[in-house]
């Protein structure tokens, strides 16, 4: 199974942790974020893996020859100037596709943000990804954000809404939830050729653009996995205690 961590950020909101190194290579009880999130991914059946890298590029390459890819293919994705969330993806969407140069038909890969510690069952996102037939599936939570995604009766993705601004639908719909999104995607490769957009673009932008087209970008509800932004320093002492006190699983 595939992969691709997005890693490239500046983390300007870790300064000064980020003075020296990228985010991907902050740590967490002795442990990188990268380290954690490339654990956790193979603990789910992930042998290949891409890692888009920009601040301190050099660092994330030699910390990953020095640990011998963690025993996994990993290749790294260079962005010159930062692609953001969509750009980044469509950039390494050559390793992504399958070994016949074809998206469709081919086995979903999960994208997932090095800055978030999370329990979300990857495994079961998987089943509820294929019993659906979705082009996408985002795990979400019924939380607090500056930013929601917002879905219909059926899990299905039909707009957004910034804090507590007006909604932004792409079609109607009788029933709606505001909700957070993750930071962990599971998508099926045949997305990767309908990826119109051009330069640095969010990979949301993508996802309502097909979604106004019919194609389901479904929701999965993780309200019941641990979940948390590793964004502020704050943020990583909060995540250190809880695995301290062994609020989540320290093999995560």
């Amino acid at each position: 199974m595939k992969a691709m961590i997005l890693a490239a950020g500046l983390g300007t909101r870790l300064r000064p942790l980020t003075d020296d190194r990228p985010k991907a290579l902050v740590e967490i009880n002795g442990r990188t974020l990268l380290e954690i999130t490339l654990f956790r991914l193979r603990s789910f059946g992930v042998t290949d893996v891409i890692v888009n890298v920009h601040h301190f590029a050099d660092k994330v390459v030699d910390y990953l020859k020095t640990n011998d890819n963690f025993g996994m293919r990993i290749e790294v994705s260079h962005e010159d100037a930062l692609l953001d969330t969509g750009g980044g993806l469509k950039k390494a969407a050559w390793f992504l596709k399958d070994s016949g140069s074809r998206f469709v038909d081919a086995a979903p890969f999960i994208l997932h943000n090095v800055d978030v510690l999370t329990t979300i069952d990857i495994r079961a996102m998987l089943q509820f990804h294929a019993e659906n037939q979705a082009l996408a599936t985002l795990a979400v939570q019924a939380r607090n954000t500056s930013r929601y995604l917002l879905f219909d009766e059926k899990l299905h993705l039909f707009g957004r809404r910034t804090g507590d601004g007006e909604p932004e639908p792409i079609q109607p719909a009788s029933q709606t939830r505001a909700l957070a999104f993750s930071g962990v995607h599971i998508i099926s490769p045949r997305l990767l050729s309908r990826m119109d957009e051009e330069g640095a673009f969010s990979i949301i932008t993508t996802y309502l653009r097909l979604a106004a087209l019919g194609e389901k970008i479904l929701a999965f509800p993780a309200d019941q996995y641990y979940w948390r932004d590793l964004g502020r320093p704050e943020d990583l002492a909060q995540a250190a205690n809880d695995l301290k006190e062994n609020t989540i699983s320290p093999g995560i």
